[in-house]
């Protein structure tokens, strides 16, 4: 299928499946993008490489945070974690009949709520800025200096068909339709992943720099807008496109109930209750660092007394969990606490 952009969202279904047989288009697509979420959760379960304690980064400490800074924090994990319980509740129901049918909005909100988790924590970094763009700069900016779990710092860089794979060494190995059972294979998935997110990533940019008369790459001899493109026009992209990391592998899943990809995805045969929970699964984590960086800016005690005070909707939830499990051991005891799925 021609990949194409529609108010700027990506087709799901890019180059991985141009090969395959006709009679399986209906749910090969669907199960390979099924296969590349399974696969990072499964990467992120048994990656063993130390959680954020063993992070120069995080030992770092954090400028202090004025009372608005504070507020507007709070505001943003609010909008993540009130995202995610709508997410959570659609799992709750059980049905998944109910669960395929509602890919239209848990898609997007399980981009949305690490999302804004993203923005918290950033936020507290001194990074105010709302521009998306900017954000997901920063966030693969801080992939690659190491302010998160090896289990996530992977990372594709690179012109356009020159890509490289960081940090996942087992990524050049050819991915099979198979899920995950072993390492190799999540590695190789992962890696695939990355290289087809950055390859639509590539075109975008691609195609903004294009129209526009006062970016445009133009003909040394002719002085015209360039049509085509050679490897030393796609290297001249290169840092606008920044890195590609895990936030714009979860950007895949901003979708438009418009799209007929949906449609097929959703008549397709595969294990939307599995899809569902891997996504729910990397929400928590990723979430659960973020708030881990949060708590360490604001101070225990102050991230404490917030989550004690949140709506009655998120009382005793997975916000109050992560604090038990995650937040409150990280920051009490460093030396005994790895970040785990």
């Amino acid at each position: 299928m021609k990949e194409r952009e529609e108010n700027n969202t990506i087709s799901l279904f890019p180059d991985e499946q141009k090969q395959l047989d006709k009679e399986w288009q209906k749910s090969i697509p669907a199960q390979v993008f099924l296969n590349y979420f399974f696969a990072i959760n499964y990467h992120i379960k048994y990656f063993d490489a130390g959680g954020l304690d063993q992070l120069a980064f995080f030992k770092e400490v954090p400028a202090a945070l004025s009372d608005q800074d504070v507020a507007t924090v709070k505001q943003l994990l609010l909008k993540s974690w009130s995202t995610e319980y709508a997410m959570r509740a659609t799992a709750e129901l059980g049905d998944e009949a109910y669960i395929k049918n509602a890919l239209h909005w848990t898609f997007p909100q399980a981009y949305y709520t690490v999302f804004a988790g993203l923005q918290a924590f950033l936020y507290t970094r001194q990074v105010k800025t709302t521009h998306e763009g900017m954000l997901m700069r920063e966030a693969g900016r801080l992939v690659v200096k190491n302010a998160y779990p090896r289990a996530i710092s992977f990372y594709a860089a690179g012109s356009y068909d020159d890509f490289s794979v960081r940090r996942l060494p087992l990524a050049h190995y050819k991915p099979g339709l198979q899920m995950a059972g072993k390492e190799l294979e999540a590695q190789s998935q992962i890696g695939q992943f990355l290289r087809t997110t950055r390859r639509i990533k590539a075109k975008v940019v691609r195609q903004q720099v294009q129209s526009n008369q006062a970016t445009a790459i133009r003909s040394s001899r002719t002085g015209e807008v360039l049509q085509k493109f050679g490897p030393q026009h796609w290297q001249q992209l290169t840092w606008r496109m920044g890195y590609t990391t895990i936030f714009d592998l979860l950007s895949r899943l901003r979708i438009s109930s418009s799209h007929r990809e949906i449609e097929r995805f959703i008549q397709s045969g595969i294990d939307f209750k599995l899809f569902h929970e891997s996504l729910l699964e990397i929400v928590s984590y990723l979430n659960g660092v973020h708030e881990c960086y949060v708590a360490q800016a604001m101070g225990l005690e102050q991230y404490e007394a917030f989550i004690a005070e949140l709506p009655l909707y998120l009382q005793q939830s997975f916000a109050t969990d992560r604090l038990q499990n995650r937040v409150r051991p990280l920051l009490q005891n460093p030396s005994d606490m790895r970040m785990a799925a």
